[in-house]
C-alpha cells in the first residue's frame, strides 16, 4: 500500500485506524497517506493509530465496522486508544477500570 510505513496493517479498506506491526517508538517519524508523522510516546504492536483525522463523534472504523466514536478530536497519526475513543460495545465502568489501570502503569 502505497504512502503507508510499513509497519502499518489497514484491515480493511474502510478502516479510519491503521494497526502496528511493531512497536513504534517516541520521536520516530512514520508516514500515513503520504504524510510524515512524529511519534510522541511509544506505542506497542496491536496498537492503532489514526488513518486520517477523526473528527468528535465520528465512529472509529477498525475490520470495516464501526468499534467506538471518538471522544475528542484524534490527528492523523494519533495513538486511538482509551483516553480518545468510547467503546459503543463495553461498559462504561469496565473502561474505567481500564484507564485506572493504565494511568497506574498497568495494561
Amino acid at each position: 500500500m502505497s504512502g503507508i510505513d510499513p509497519r502499518l496493517l489497514l484491515l480493511h479498506p474502510d478502516d479510519n485506524v491503521l494497526v502496528l506491526r511493531a512497536t513504534l517508538s517516541a520521536g520516530e517519524e512514520i508516514t500515513i497517506s503520504g504524510a510524515p508523522v512524529r511519534i510522541t510516546a511509544t506505542i506497542g504492536m496491536g496498537h492503532k493509530l489514526a488513518r486520517n483525522a477523526i473528527a468528535t463523534g465520528e465512529k472509529v472504523v477498525k475490520y470495516g465496522a464501526p468499534i467506538g466514536t471518538a471522544a475528542c478530536e484524534i490527528p492523523l497519526g494519533a495513538h486511538v486508544h482509551l483516553s480518545n475513543l468510547r467503546s459503543d460495545y463495553t461498559a462504561t465502568h469496565s473502561l474505567d477500570d481500564a484507564r485506572a489501570a493504565q494511568e497506574e502503569g498497568g495494561a
